[in-house]
């Protein structure tokens, strides 16, 4: 973790945006774990204890797990493809499946701005969290990531 990061940290978090602007904070594109924890870890509460709770169900799920940080969220995959998204907002934190119109039953949230495909859940709190059901979706989402245009 960074400097910047842990003071951020301590100071209760990075700033988090209000709507959907294609970034969810400032945190900087990187690939692997230690980039998702960083951002996991800067964010307030109920937002990381939401976000450490989605993170640690992937790990449990997914058994090759890919993170990454892109559009200022935690990108999660498997096989080189992305699969779902996290990322913290004011008031809620977004769980997004890329190809979430393919997932059984479809998430019911259609985020603006990321995708006519996506699909997701807003949670406002761990309780939320349906842990069965959102398991279910990530299976589901690794057997078919998404791969960027420059991957296929």
């Amino acid at each position: 973790m960074t400097i910047k990061q842990k003071k951020q940290a301590a100071e209760g978090g990075t700033k988090l945006l209000a709507a959907m602007t294609g970034r969810a904070s400032g945190a900087k594109t990187a690939e692997g774990d230690g980039p998702v924890f960083a951002y996991i870890a800067s964010l307030p509460q109920p937002q990381r204890g939401i976000a450490e709770q989605v993170d640690a169900l992937a790990a449990r799920t997914l058994p090759e797990l890919q993170r990454a940080v892109k559009w200022g969220m935690a990108y999660y995959g498997t096989g080189g493809g992305w699969c779902f998204s996290s990322g913290a907002f004011v008031g809620h934190q977004k769980l997004m499946f890329i190809r979430g119109t393919e997932l059984q039953p479809e998430p019911p949230v259609a985020p603006i701005g990321m995708g006519k495909a996506t699909r997701g859940v807003e949670l406002t709190c761990e309780e939320e969290l349906d842990e069965q059901q959102v398991a279910l979706w990530m299976k589901q989402a690794a057997e078919n990531p998404f791969f960027g245009a420059k991957k296929r």
